[in-house]
């Protein structure tokens, strides 16, 4: 027995009821997101009523079909995996086909969920420290897997590949020279005015000399280059790998076999680490031109601040240059080890990738701020 269900102007539904309990629904006509609407709620109506053991939707006579009319013929296979039936399309058009194939009804079996309930503040602390806590145990897992990674590497060289290691070097290092050294000049040049002109009312100008050396290149010249290198570098490699992970490529490199953490992570962390240490050396450097800029507009000849910066007593001394690149050191892993690991955490949807890129940059800072912290205690105590 045939009867329409629901006619319109742009779309036809029509429905017979086989004896063994199979329904068919036939549209016809255009499906798109105007007349979609006029047959969506008999149609979900006549799924849910009838019960069938089988759904087959004929779409012989779908002349047009847009994300609505596929949403709708999406939501009755949905409706039928959730029964745990069986379903088919009959006759879509191949292009409306690949549409429809990119979803697959067992991912929306479940209904969706109500709006999540209101919290009190010890339920929100309770749930914010229970995820601090699962992201620190993925990121210790995660150095674990890293630290394996690389002595892998340190066994067998070859396995890595280096011409990816000096690409990610070039376009994280070497492309960040620019904004790298003129932020470290910036920095340099307002340390030595700002301090200049309050040592200026006691006559001890001179001092700006050791104020800006000292703090470029033990401090300031490190910690800026990580912060710069977290927003840029850190916040690609999350992107990239991020698409990658949406993409399922991450997936496909695990059932070829292939390690992601040794294909994908460990090439960025190793560039990372050799290209912080010398932006760093360059950022500290042009923090010392600004600062000699400044010291030559309150009149002092440029031998003056060489020779202070170099003094026995205040000046920069191997120990305080090492204790830079140290730092540098250690924060071009966490840049890029953070990065990567935002980027295999990357989930799905259109804004996943956007997350991980925001985590990436926020985390990134977050342990660079805690790291410079126990470098000043570690420092202290070793009277460096």
């Amino acid at each position: 027995m045939s009867s329409p269900a629901s006619q319109s102007p742009a779309v036809a539904l029509g429905s017979d009821l086989s004896p063994d309990g199979a329904l068919t629904l036939t549209l016809s006509g255009r499906l798109d997101g105007a007349s979609a609407a006029s047959v969506w709620e008999p149609a979900a109506q006549l799924v849910e009523k009838e019960n069938p053991s089988r759904l087959v939707v004929d779409a012989r006579g779908l002349e047009y079909c847009d994300g609505a009319g596929i949403a709708l013929l999406l939501d009755l296979r949905t409706r039928q995996a959730r029964r745990n039936a069986p379903s088919e399309i009959r006759g879509l058009r191949p292009e409306f086909q690949r549409l429809l194939d990119q979803f697959e009804p067992t991912d929306y079996r479940q209904p969706p969920r109500p709006p999540r309930p209101a919290y009190s503040l010890p339920d929100e602390v309770g749930r914010a420290t229970h995820e601090v806590w699962e992201d620190f145990k993925e990121l210790v897992s995660f150095v674990g897997e890293l630290g394996t990674a690389f002595l892998a590497v340190l066994r067998a060289p070859k396995r890595l590949r280096w011409k990816d290691a000096l690409l990610v070097a070039e376009q994280a290092g070497a492309n960040a020279l620019p904004i790298v050294s003129l932020i470290g000049f910036l920095m340099g040049l307002v340390l030595a005015f700002q301090s200049g002109v309050l040592m200026k009312q006691f006559g001890v100008e001179i001092y700006v000399a050791n104020l800006v050396g000292l703090s470029m290149v033990r401090e300031l010249g490190p910690l800026m280059t990580a912060i710069v290198l977290a927003g840029r570098s850190g916040s690609a490699f999350a992107a990239e790998i991020g698409t990658m992970k949406i993409n399922e490529e991450v997936d496909a490199l695990k059932t070829m076999g292939v390690d992601p953490i040794h294909f994908l992570v460990v090439p960025r962390v190793l560039a990372g680490v050799f290209i912080t240490p010398l932006l760093a050396v360059f950022s500290s450097l042009m923090g010392l031109v600004g600062g000699a800029i400044v010291m030559l507009s309150f009149g002092y000849p440029l031998v003056a601040y060489t020779n202070q910066l170099l003094a026995d007593l205040g000046g920069i001394g191997l120990v305080d240059f090492l204790g830079g690149l140290v730092k540098a050191f250690a924060f071009g892993i966490l840049v890029a080890a953070i990065g990567c690991l935002r980027g295999l955490q990357t989930g799905r949807g259109a804004a996943a990738v956007g997350r991980s890129t925001t985590g990436a940059v926020v985390s990134g800072i977050i342990l660079i701020a805690i790291a410079d912290s126990i470098f000043s205690v570690i420092y202290y105590y070793l009277d460096i």
